[in-house]
């Protein structure tokens, strides 16, 4: 039976630096005496997270209003330039360094394919910066919608023309694709823990790897 391996992109296989790239476009009018940056890059992801369960709004727009909600709730000074800043940064980002080798490993066995919450023209060059030619790279822009709301998936499947009982969903993200993924019937999960989070009981099954580098073996490759 076909079988094909699915991957959320961002934090998954590509190194998202997006808190690192956040401080560095505000470094100037960062008071870190008087900020807790943790506290404001959670906040961003927070607001990151409530705009994609909102209706659909292109990704390079989500950013930038995400980020001026952020530093408002912070009492920081938003600029038009810092919201274009990011987007412009996301398609630089590259690959995790296991992620090239794991996937070449797992295309002598397998098809894989992207599931993306981003736009299409953003990750066309990150996918290049992988340098591993996809089947598919699916994103909310051609789902209309973003994950976790499940229409991302199903629009995924039907695009692929394959049932859930032949996926295989590789993911880092707990909120935007284990939580929605746990019903929807896919043959096996596998949770990428890149950052030493605690998993959950209520979400098995689901199999647990560090990084990538162990993925193809897991697989059977």
């Amino acid at each position: 039976m076909r079988e094909i391996v699915t991957f959320d992109a961002y934090a998954t296989l590509i190194n998202f630096e997006l808190g690192p790239t956040t401080l560095k476009v505000l470094d100037d009018r960062l008071d870190l005496d008087n900020l807790d940056v943790d506290e404001f890059l959670d906040d961003f992801r927070v607001m990151r997270f409530q705009a994609v369960l909102e209706p659909y709004r292109p990704y390079h727009e989500i950013l930038p209003s995400s980020l001026r909600n952020a530093m408002r709730l912070h009492g920081l000074e938003y600029r038009e330039t810092d919201g274009e800043a990011l987007v412009d940064a996301v398609p630089t980002f590259g690959p995790w360094p296991e992620v090239p080798d794991a996937l070449r490993k797992l295309k002598t066995k397998y098809e894989i394919a992207i599931i993306s919450n981003t736009d299409d023209n953003l990750i066309a060059r990150n996918v290049e910066n992988i340098g591993v030619e996809f089947d598919y790279v699916i994103t909310a822009q051609q789902a209309g919608a973003y994950k976790p709301d499940r229409q991302t998936f199903k629009h995924a499947f039907r695009t692929i023309g394959v049932e859930p009982s032949q996926v295989i969903h590789v993911a880092q993200g707990w909120e935007y694709d284990h939580i929605p993924t746990r019903d929807l019937g896919l043959k096996r999960r596998v949770w990428i823990n890149r950052y030493g989070r605690k998993g959950s009981a209520d979400y098995q099954p689901y199999d647990e790897l560090p990084d990538l580098a162990g993925l193809p073996k897991l697989l059977g490759c």
